[in-house]
């Protein structure tokens, strides 16, 4: 495996068993196009993951649903066990994983420390679902004992995008896990190690038995392949909306359960009297972190007209003083984005929103794939600035006189995932309980996310919560079976 100088040595990943394959478990060639991984900050190779072909996928499919039988019917505990060592295992090889997700998706390394310690929390309260309650006993009317329970689903399918790809991955991979099922894992390409050599070494270090985890990376054909392989009863989908369309489209045809994470151009409020200087350390946080390319990131400042003015000069002057560069190096805040297709996408926004009128306060230039923290002033809630999600470096702001009309703005946007509201609680309250969000953060930007709570969005945002904390989890992951027991065979009229 060829590798830049910036990664460890250790075992985990440098390990040549995956080097050119996938995972089905065993490492092995698969019938797909070997996946080049590039290091987006330098251009550097940094070694070649296996590709997946159609036919990997229908055989995988069918291994996982005849190994979920087994993994089903191991003990509770012991899948328990499986998964605790697989939160150790993160913990223990933090820094060497850290590297790898700096290097291959532009990171910088408190935003890849966070995935680590995430990934290692989704284990650890994934763990905990083995052994949760698996259902209710229920009245009857009837002399019989009468129960709900919760029964693994079968085998699901998880694919992932590249902006968080350890974390958006595990998030399903170890609920899925834990309650019984078997998974089909496709991360994006981009980002195959991060988001699935990662897991699938983890797991296989952790005692997982051989065939309940399938690595299948790949492109557009092998994602179809995973929706519509008749083996797979649910697809845990985390990308575009308009990938997102599709997928669900696919499995409403096929009767099929799509868990639908989707994007976002999430609101940050900022209210009359809040404090401006935490305020727009907040609003750089939200726009800024990773470059922009996260759901939640703070897509629209709405910022009350007394204070936009001032908002916009600290907002700005945060944009300008961002270090820009490799994540590598020491004291880089802001690293490249993915690719050049998404980066010339982010400067085609900011073009045409200047053309229509707004004014670019700061940044709105790149270098390679650098693309500068931006702050746009001037627009109206028509320009695509405001509109679009950019998922890119770029903070809109425009001004409001009244919490209804705040809450107006927020909800005029087709997405629904996450809204931030800074200022006086009592009327960020008022707020809260008018907007159409999948998450409200009060005194807080609109990032946020934790193993044991609610994760989703509505709109175009996605399909509700499907993931995080156990109701959602089991909810997701399981299927509900009614079941009762009489004390002798009932008797009948025929």
């Amino acid at each position: 495996m060829s590798t830049t100088s910036t990664l460890n040595k250790t075992s985990l990943l440098d390990d040549a068993r995956w080097d050119s394959n996938i995972f089905t478990g065993q490492w092995q060639a698969g019938g797909g196009e070997p996946i080049a991984i590039t290091e987006p900050a330098t251009g550097d190779s940094l070694g070649t993951a296996g590709g997946a072909s159609v036919e990997d996928v229908h055989r995988s499919a069918t291994a996982a649903a005849a190994a979920q039988k087994q993994w089903a019917a191991m003990k509770p505990s012991e899948r328990a066990a499986v998964l605790r060592r697989a939160g150790t295992l993160f913990e223990e090889h933090a820094k060497e994983i850290e590297t790898w997700i700096v290097c291959e998706t532009g990171g910088v390394p408190t935003k890849a420390a966070l995935e680590t310690h995430v990934a290692a929390a989704e284990c650890f309260e994934a763990a905990a679902l083995s052994t949760a309650p698996a259902g209710e006993v229920l009245t009857t009317d009837q002399p019989r004992w009468s129960f709900s329970r919760r029964r693994p689903a079968g085998v699901v399918s998880v694919i992932s995008p590249f902006n968080f790809p350890l974390i958006l991955s595990i998030r399903s991979v170890a609920p899925a896990l834990a309650l019984g099922n078997t998974v089909l894992l496709k991360p994006d390409p981009r980002t195959t190690v991060s988001g699935g050599v990662t897991i699938a070494r983890i797991f296989e270090e952790a005692g997982l038995p051989a065939g309940m985890l399938h690595l299948l990376p790949g492109g557009g054909e092998v994602g179809k392949a995973l929706t519509e392989a008749p083996e797979v009863r649910i697809i845990s989908f985390t990308g575009s909306t308009a990938a997102g369309r599709l997928v669900g489209e696919t499995a409403g045809k096929l009767l099929k359960r799509a868990h639908l994470e989707l994007g976002g151009n999430n609101a940050l409020v900022v209210l009359p009297g809040a404090d401006l200087d935490k305020a727009a350390s907040a609003g750089a946080f939200g726009s800024f972190l990773h470059q922009g390319q996260v759901c939640m990131t703070t897509g629209r400042h709405l910022v009350h007209e007394s204070l936009k003015d001032e908002y916009i000069a600290k907002l700005s002057q945060k944009a300008k003083n961002l270090p820009v560069g490799n994540p590598a190096e020491d004291g880089i805040a802001i690293g490249p984005i993915i690719d050049a297709k998404q980066r010339d996408r982010i400067h085609s926004i900011v073009e045409d929103s200047t053309a229509k009128g707004g004014t670019v306060e700061a940044g709105g230039e790149f270098t390679d794939l650098f693309y500068s923290p931006t702050v746009i002033s001037g627009i109206t809630t028509e320009n695509p600035a405001w509109t679009e999600e950019i998922f890119g470096p770029v903070a809109p702001v425009i001004s409001f006189s009244t919490i209804e009309e705040a809450v107006a703005i927020i909800n005029s946007s087709e997405y629904g995932l996450s809204v931030g509201v800074l200022g006086d609680v009592g009327l960020a309250m008022q707020i809260a309980d008018q907007v159409d969000s999948g998450k409200v953060h009060i005194n807080e930007q609109t990032v946020g996310d934790e193993a044991n709570a609610p994760f989703g969005g509505v709109g175009d945002s996605g399909t509700g919560s499907r993931v995080g904390g156990p109701t959602a989890n089991i909810e997701s992951f399981t299927e509900t079976q009614w079941l009762t027991v009489r004390s002798e065979i009932a008797p009948y009229p025929f």
